[in-house]
Parts: structure tokens; sequence; C-alpha cells
């Protein structure tokens, strides 16, 4: 799952990062609510971290602008405001959730996955499942027909993209947006690399192969052929 944290405290902003990439996420960053909007526009996050006080353009008219553009992406804001009227006024903009500064990593956290969780993604217990695949999301391991498989921290969040996905064709400059940092700059080719040594580990051992090629598309996962 990708991130954008938008925060112009640098040693907040870097901490933050840190913490979250440690837990699975991938994670772009920006400092001003100018770039944030490019950032937006540019690539599909599944949550942004928006602080208020921005330079220049101010949180809540990002998050306004967002909202004016459709985009849907659940928004945490942070600020140092704790007044009744600051995060009504948050929230009336479109935020679906509020951080008063300072706050725990371990907190920040928490409400990123309930806030994920209330934008459409299904889970049950932490997992997703795709037919007889089921994702662990807690212990970062597939589960197929009782066995489970081990999974590197990439093969894990292209899975988890595929599956959250389901039944939708995702290219491969879409796969490696999603997963990679904005300024990655290597070939979209790695995606390849990758899906090859997953369908070794999900669908090798299996007759029904759920990791399917569209060719000139891209990649779908689904439980019929």
């Amino acid at each position: 799952m990708k991130l954008l944290i938008v925060e112009d405290e640098t040693r907040l902003c870097q901490t933050v990062s840190k913490h979250l990439k440690a837990e699975g996420y991938a994670v772009d960053a920006c400092h001003d609510g100018a770039d944030a909007l490019d950032y937006i526009a540019g690539t599909e996050y599944d949550a942004v971290i928006l602080d208020i006080m921005l330079p220049g353009l101010d949180g809540i008219s990002v998050l306004k602008t967002m909202r004016s553009r459709k985009v849907k992406t659940p928004v945490l804001l942070l600020t140092a405001k704790s007044t009744i009227e600051d995060k009504v006024a948050g929230l009336d903009s479109g935020a679906d959730d509020y951080l008063t500064k300072p706050f725990s990593l371990e907190e920040l956290s928490a409400r990123i996955r309930v806030m994920i969780r209330r934008s459409g993604i299904e889970r049950v217990d932490n997992m997703i499942s795709v037919g007889p695949l089921t994702l662990d999301i807690n212990r970062k391991i597939a589960v197929r027909e009782g066995k489970e498989i081990p999974l590197t921290a990439k093969e894990f969040a292209i899975l988890e993209y595929l599956m959250h996905n389901k039944g939708i064709v995702l290219s491969r400059e879409k796969m490696m947006h999603h997963i990679w940092n904005y300024d990655y700059e290597g070939s979209s080719n790695i995606i390849d690399v990758y899906i090859r040594t997953l369908r070794g580990k999900i669908d090798a051992d299996f007759s029904m192969k759920l990791i399917q090629t569209v060719r000139g598309l891209g990649y779908v996962i689904k439980d019929e052929t």
C-alpha cells in the first residue's frame, strides 16, 4: 500500500516516513501544498497524511482541491491546533480523520489502518482473500490450501495490490508507481521479475493459476479462468 506524507517539519516527516516504511508501506513525502497536488495528480495513493500548516498552499486548501477534483483518497489531517472549531473545519473540508500534534507513531499507524479500512477495502481480521489464497496482513505471509508462503516486503506489497484490485488488469507502470517511491527511476520490467517470483510461490504447486497475464496490458489476479 502506498502513502503520501505532506509535512513541512523535516525531522517529523523523516521520522514518520521511516516508521511507515518499516510497517511495509511505500511512502512518498513532500513539504508544501503545491508539490502535494502534483504528487496526487501523478500517483494513486491509498491514503494521504496531510499537515494543515504548510508554506504557500495550506493543507485545507490542498484537501478542498482534492475533493473538487473528485479525488476520494482518504486523508488524515495533522495539526498543532486542537480546538473543536479547527477539527470541524478540517472534517467539513473532506478529511477522513484528524490527529493533533504531538502524537504517537503507534496511534498514527492505527488511524491509518482504520481509515483505509473504512475507504472500502475489504478485510476480515486483517485478512484479504482471493479464492483459495489468503493474505495475512499482520504476519506478512500468504496462505493457500493450508500452506504458508513467506514473502519478501516487495512481493507482499505487489500481491496485496493485486488482491485489493481483484479482477482488474493493472499495468506494469501503474504497479511500479504504486509500489515504489515517486522518484524511483528503474525500469517497469522489474514488475515482471517479481511477478515471476510470486507465481513460483503462489501458483506453481497448484492447478488453478491465480496471477494471470493480459498480453499488452499487464497483470490481474482472479479465481476463475
